[in-house]
């Protein structure tokens, strides 16, 4: 006969209170599915509406059976919160009587799980952390921050949380987040914030969590205006998709930047210094000046016909509405849209003074008045942003004309096409052509504005694709991510000050996170050897791992794939995920040493699962990814696969950076000169 569990055990009630709030969570989910709408909508567009906010609703009260429904509590000391005890988790769970059973974490009450210190106890007696082994509640962890013998030290399953081998995509963090990360989430609002962060620092998992912050204290505004999480490419966003559903947020739209700009069908690439000349600020000048060139000032007078009357604008007075249209600088749809208008009114004048009382019925009448539509024709045609942009880039003239003062005759050859396209349909646009044409689409017909935009690994966009997200934030605020030495384009940014213009968004806060939670301390130092050739100025991460990870550097005698290969097999026997990474030319050789092995692989983006966990990574996707163990094949071939040695070096840093408990190197050739500690300045 076993022994009875005893009920004053701390871990048992612990679990009756995790099993009470799971059985209330359910409640709560059925209470809304049996709701009857059928006598409270007064048509069908409001029963569609309160039928989707209802399948909202439910989906958020999900339990996720292997997501801990609480991961802490927090004991106050009276009078602070009636001495109340709180169990901190990812959404708020009530009983039937309405009492909170789970407060959510970004509520008020919750800060101090992420605050309170020795040093600054915030009323808080008792902070206790939960290990959990699936969904089940195997462990505890107490701090008591009001007793003055007990010393500070890390939590050992906080520690074990931040290290715990990972299968799928990007977790959130809530249960880790850190004082500074926390300051970071919180903060409000009105102001764009700018995170410059080194690997491992948590600065993507910041930023989405900062988006769960601000839904919550701003819902109703946001629902409104709406909030979008954009990243550098397709298996990013891939990677990320699951963090904002897991803290129960259905509804953030995630899209790359590209996506944005979407006005053609991308289909061409660019030279490395035709990006670059693409994507400077200046080239927003050169198409300002291609809109406004349309105007042309009237050069005969108006004559409208009403009845038996006839009345006449002379020419002069045309060019002046035409001329203050042009002045006041508005888009230039919404002056064409206003001219008609305006000459409407001057007709109306004449109307009153001949002794006339027309009205705005008159007026709109004579805005669509056939002479009027040929002025307006003739003095501010319609533009259409792709065929303006096809002109400049064929077009010598009329590009030299509009880029004079502007870009010298070097700059203006490398934008004209060798051979120009008959028509935007058969074009071959690049990706910097298309955010050309969102440039010139703006100047013609102003950009939705959103409540708040998180734009992440943004140290790698052209200034022109700055103001290309800047659009979408006008009237609202934004949240920038980025790490300086991690740019590996040929015009990443060099300063956020500058970066942050361009967004403009000037006035931006830039906070800076230097404490590494992910990145190995051995690995993160020796990928520091790389900041002073790279990023010099740049302060390294400092690890904060009390594990110092697995580090290793193969030299293999012969071709390196078959030691890649051991090397992948080696790291598959530890628990988690494993990222092969190589230079994007080193991808296909790789593959064929992986299939000959019979050693399955998936390519980025693709989720991993308990049976298939190594993923196939070309060096140019790497950024933003992380995986438990990472193997990197030749990393010379990795530098020597970008145009300069610089961007090559902060590729290899990215490369180096993307491994969570251990990095193996495997290389044929000699290792960059610049990883050689007295190189490297150790």
């Amino acid at each position: 006969m076993s022994a009875a569990v005893p009920t004053d055990d701390p871990l048992v009630r612990e679990r009756s209170h995790l099993s009470a709030s799971r059985a209330a969570l359910r409640a709560m989910r059925e209470e809304v599915e049996a709701l009857d709408i059928k006598d409270v909508t007064a048509n069908w567009v409001n029963s569609i509406v309160l039928e989707r906010q209802i399948e909202e609703r439910i989906k958020a009260l999900a339990d996720l059976a292997h997501t801990p429904l609480f991961f802490g509590r927090l004991d106050y000391l009276p009078p602070a919160q009636q001495g109340q005890r709180f169990y901190i988790g990812r959404r708020h769970v009530h009983d039937a009587h309405g009492d909170p059973m789970v407060i959510d974490w970004r509520a008020p009450v919750s800060q101090p799980y992420y605050q309170a210190s020795k040093k600054d106890p915030r009323d808080v007696g008792l902070r206790r952390r939960f290990g959990y082994t699936g969904g089940e509640l195997t462990a505890y962890e107490d701090e008591h921050l009001s007793d003055p013998s007990e010393l500070e030290r890390t939590s050992r399953l906080l520690q074990a949380e931040i290290e715990r081998p990972r299968v799928g995509p990007m977790r959130d963090i809530v249960a880790t987040i850190q004082p500074e990360q926390d300051e970071i989430v919180r903060s409000g609002l009105s102001g764009t914030l700018c995170v410059q962060g080194g690997p491992g620092t948590g600065k993507t998992a910041v930023g989405l969590h900062r988006v769960a912050y601000l839904l919550y204290a701003h819902r109703e505004r946001l629902a409104r205006t709406g909030t979008l999480v954009i990243g550098p490419n397709r298996s990013f966003l891939q990677y990320i998709e699951q963090v904002l559903p897991a803290l129960g947020e259905l509804e953030v739209r995630q899209a790359t930047v590209d996506d944005l700009v979407a006005h053609v069908e991308v289909r061409g690439t660019d030279e490395a210094a035709t990006a670059v000349v693409k994507g400077d600020a200046r080239m927003a000048e050169v198409l300002r000046r291609a809109v406004r060139s349309h105007v042309t000032m009237p050069a005969e007078p108006l004559m409208v016909v009403r009845g038996s009357r006839r009345w006449r604008v002379p020419a002069y007075e045309l060019e002046e509405i035409v001329r203050e249209l042009t002045e006041r600088d508005i888009r230039y749809g919404a002056a064409r849209e206003a001219l008609p208008q305006r000459i409407a009114h001057a007709v109306l004048v004449r109307m009153e003074q001949a002794g006339e009382a027309p009205d705005d019925r008159v007026q709109n009448a004579v805005a669509r008045n056939a002479a009027v539509k040929a002025v307006v024709k003739e003095c501010w045609p319609p533009v259409d942003p792709a065929k303006l942009v096809l002109r400049l880039l064929s077009d010598p003239e009329f590009l030299a004309e509009h880029a004079a003062g502007v870009l010298d005759e070097e700059e203006q050859k490398l934008l004209l096409w060798a051979k120009p396209a008959r028509s935007v349909k058969t074009a071959k646009w690049s990706a910097a052509d298309a955010v050309l044409i969102d440039e010139a689409t703006d100047l013609v017909e102003r950009t939705h504005s959103l409540g708040h935009v998180v734009l992440d690994e943004a140290q790698d966009l052209s200034p022109m694709q700055y103001r290309a997200v800047g659009r979408r934030c006008t009237t609202g605020s934004a949240t920038v991510l980025g790490d300086l030495a991690q740019g590996t384009t040929p015009w990443a940014t060099r300063s956020w000050q500058s970066a942050l213009a361009h967004l403009g968004k000037p006035e931006a806060r830039v906070e800076e996170l230097t404490a590494g939670f992910r990145v190995p301390s051995e690995v993160i130092a020796y990928a520091s050897r790389l900041l002073p050739h790279m990023a010099p100025g740049l302060a390294p991460v400092e690890s904060v791992r009390e594990n110092p990870g697995a580090f290793e550097i193969r030299e293999a005698a012969g071709p390196s794939e078959p030691a890649v290969v051991t090397a992948c097999a080696d790291a598959l026997g530890h628990e988690g995920s494993i990222g092969l990474i190589a230079a994007d030319a080193r991808i296909a050789p790789l593959a064929e040493a992986l299939e000959a092995a019979g050693m399955p692989y998936l390519s980025p983006g693709e989720e991993t699962t308990a049976e298939s966990r190594l993923t196939l990574v070309p060096a140019s996707l790497a950024k933003g990814l992380e995986y438990d163990y990472v193997v990197l094949d030749e990393p010379a071939a990795v530098v020597d696969g970008e145009p300069d040695a610089r961007t090559g070096l902060r590729r290899l840093y990215v490369a180096l950076t993307r491994a969570v408990s251990g990095l193996t190197i495997v290389h044929t050739a000699p290792l960059p000169a610049q990883l050689d500690p007295v190189v490297a300045g150790d």
